[in-house]
């Protein structure tokens, strides 16, 4: 099974981990889940929140996934256990605020040091998920849980730099220019920017922009930013009590009613039933 599929089944926004040959993705896809990944064998390299991030085999790593990602490259035949917690359950861990806070923001973690047991745990819950009763099932999520609380006593608090990494070394070009926009996107999202906007301040021809964007992340700069600032309104639904109304604003869709058309089209539900379902009420609007 492709990670695209994978991706696809958790969608729905359960719980769900399976195993796979690693492939790389025609392009950046998003779902509303913090996603573990586990290579077994070989590397792959992710774009994710507009940076190359290596994944080595035997390093657990972790990261939100309503932020647009996509693997660019894979080594052959790389096995990959991919696990997809939905956000609720993953809010509902006592886990260090702060570096929830961060994964939310777009941080790519990756385990500080690699645990032996990982590479027998994983395979054993794919299995165990996959043949087992409800209650091998139950058992599978809650020593997830626990190996999540365990991955994150071993992240760095306050560590800015893990959550904005500098471009690899040997990035080629298109992929800093891609970065550049990417860059420009995460820090005016909350305005009413354009495609010629980021392009004019990156120095480029927004057709130019596009295309180099498309080639590296797989879809156009307006749908990254579309989906760049919803991952922004979802952390603020799920993690303040700020009115729907400010949070519109605070990402750039400009009115409420913009904002719930919006969201309603890319996630089935409305703003506040998503707020809702973690849990939070907020403010009156």
């Amino acid at each position: 099974m492709s990670a695209e599929r994978g991706a696809s089944l958790a969608s729905e926004g359960d719980f769900l981990i399976e195993r796979h040959i690693a492939d790389a993705m025609n392009a950046a896809h998003w779902h509303d889940h913090v996603e573990l990944n586990y290579l077994l064998d070989g590397q792959m390299t992710y774009i994710f929140n507009g940076r190359q991030e290596q994944v080595e085999a035997g390093r657990l790593v972790l990261f939100w996934a309503a932020i647009p990602h996509r693997t660019i490259a894979v080594t052959p035949n790389a096995p990959l256990v991919c696990i997809y917690l939905p956000l609720v359950d993953f809010l509902g861990l006592p886990i260090d605020r702060g570096v929830r806070q961060s994964i939310m923001q777009g941080r790519f973690s990756a385990d500080a040091r690699g645990h032996a047991a990982d590479a027998i745990l994983l395979p054993q819950w794919v299995e165990d998920w996959q043949f087992g009763d409800a209650a091998r099932r139950q058992l599978v999520l809650d020593e997830i849980k626990l190996r999540i609380r365990r991955f994150v006593l071993d992240v760095p608090v306050g560590d800015h730099s893990a959550a904005r990494p500098s471009a690899a070394s040997g990035a080629s070009a298109a992929v800093r220019r891609a970065e550049t926009l990417t860059d420009l996107i995460h820090a005016r999202y909350s305005e009413p920017i354009s495609l010629p906007m980021l392009a004019k301040l990156a120095g480029m021809h927004p057709s130019t922009a596009n295309k180099i964007f498309r080639g590296i992340l797989g879809i156009p700069v307006n749908e990254y930013l579309m989906r760049y600032r919803l991952a922004r309104a979802m952390q603020q639904l799920a993690e303040t009590d700020a009115p729907i109304l400010q949070i519109a604003y605070d990402c750039g869709f400009g009115s409420s009613s913009r904002f719930y058309d919006i969201f309603k089209r890319r996630t089935g539900t409305t703003p506040r039933l998503f707020r809702s379902s973690l849990g939070r009420e907020g403010r009156a609007d």
